[in-house]
């Protein structure tokens, strides 16, 4: 007789501590078995060595000996989901599949097939609200369309988490006696997966007083170490985002804060309006008849524009996963506007780069550059980068790190001329949108 069990998957919330859908599952008639899937659907799109795959396996590693720890194991798999569970369903009686909500296109897809499938077996399939605050239509106008500008957005998010109940605690030791007994679980390397470890590291996120309270003074400045490193933990789960909040709040910095209120605005778009990652959001943007000249996208990559600041940014995103949030727009803007390149390839390359890539808010982000997404730019809003350059690295701290040949024969001539490329960037929107 088969065993009678829970499922707990665990995806984009690798943490036991405050994770509504673990602790949710815990607290059920069945004991749980947690599991953790190397998606290949996702996987065998990235390069062997990256970086996010090994962070990912080294943090299932250590849930998996925190488990240990309480009795139980974290089993893995590689393979399509779907085909995991029915593989899983051979040896055990499954009764339901507990998860935390997924907001972007793919995980969408492929939920609702689980779901219809369980659905066929009478096996429950249940999502939680882990990833976010607020989600799908918590946060809308009164006649229930989505917000598709910022600010206001913002303060009916914060009007409702003002009324909302205290946000809850979710600890999974009340009830970690439901968690599965087992000494032994399907365990993988990395090389098991087809992947081999990265040199690229993600470092640990900080939060600390004294950086939240001085992050409205020094965000702006790439040479500060001023920022959180937030972004990779927000993105796979290390971190909860109910706990980063009430930080923010309880250091009374509405900056901070909103950093992190952005975010939830872009995955409510996403949600809304899924057609963003490959279309414009205002449609007639998609008329732009961009240059998209290979070489010069090259350039771009390697870092080797003649602009410094756009320069050291690809090249700190190259050598480590990560890019100042000011230097990411002018980096962005060069591409789309100086070299009227199509803001998709550049989405993809930091899609294929960044630590703390995800996909709403680098797709929001890239459309915001580009003037097609929601609350976006004017397209005539052009980033000077030699401009930016003297008002946020003045003493050349940021650029000389990254351009060790800067002011050097080696160094390259600026490939277009700022005033010309932004006068054709001008016409060529103008064509496209009159």
């Amino acid at each position: 007789m088969k065993e009678k069990l829970n499922i707990f998957w665990f995806r984009q919330d690798l943490r036991l501590d405050d994770n509504v859908g673990f602790c949710t599952s815990l607290m059920g008639m069945h004991p749980v078995m947690p599991i953790f899937i190397f998606d290949t659907e996702i996987i065998e799109q990235l390069p062997k060595d990256d970086a996010r795959v090994s962070f990912i396996h080294k943090t299932v590693q250590e849930l998996d000996a925190r488990l240990k720890s309480y009795g139980g194991r974290l089993s893995m798999y590689h393979g399509k989901p779907l085909f995991i569970l029915k593989q899983l369903l051979l040896s055990f009686d499954i009764q339901s599949v507990i998860t935390n909500r997924s907001y972007e296109p793919y995980g969408r897809q492929r939920d609702k097939e689980i779901a219809n499938f369980l659905s066929e077996k009478n096996i429950g399939f249940h999502t939680f609200k882990d990833h976010v605050i607020f989600e799908k239509d918590d946060v809308v106008k009164s006649d229930g369309a989505p917000y598709a500008v910022y600010t206001p957005y913002m303060k009916k998010w914060k009007a409702l988490f003002s009324a909302k109940k205290p946000l809850q605690a979710h600890d999974f030791r009340y009830h970690i006696d439901n968690l599965r007994s087992q000494t032994a679980a399907p365990n993988l390397s990395l090389s098991d997966i087809g992947f081999e470890e990265s040199s690229i590291k993600v470092p640990p996120y900080e939060v600390s007083t004294k950086l939240i309270r001085q992050y409205e003074e020094t965000r702006n400045f790439p040479s500060v170490d001023g920022t959180s490193n937030l972004g990779p933990h927000l993105r796979f789960g290390t971190v909860s985002i109910r706990k980063m909040i009430l930080q923010a709040i309880s250091e009374e910095n509405e900056v901070f804060w909103q950093q992190l209120i952005w975010r939830e605005f872009f995955i409510q778009i996403l949600w809304h309006f899924p057609k963003t990652t490959h279309n414009a959001y205002k449609p007639k943007y998609d008329r732009i008849i961009w240059r998209n000249n290979k070489e010069e996208f090259e350039l771009w990559k390697a870092g080797k524009t003649g602009y410094p600041m756009v320069d050291a940014g690809i090249r700190q995103l190259n050598e480590t996963g990560q890019m100042h949030n000011r230097v990411r727009m002018v980096v962005a803007s060069f591409l789309c506007k100086h070299l009227l390149i199509d803001w998709r390839w550049g989405e993809a390359y930091f899609a294929e780069k960044l630590l703390d890539y995800e996909i709403a808010s680098n797709v929001g982000n890239w459309q915001w550059v580009a003037g097609s997404g929601v609350d976006a730019a004017p397209y005539f809003r052009i980033f000077n980068p030699t401009s930016q350059l003297e008002k946020f690295d003045k003493n050349g701290i940021y650029i000389r790190k990254w351009i060790p040949e800067f002011n050097s024969e080696t160094y390259p001539e600026p490939m277009v001329e700022h005033r010309s490329a932004r006068l054709r960037c001008l016409e060529t929107y103008k064509a496209a949108l009159n």
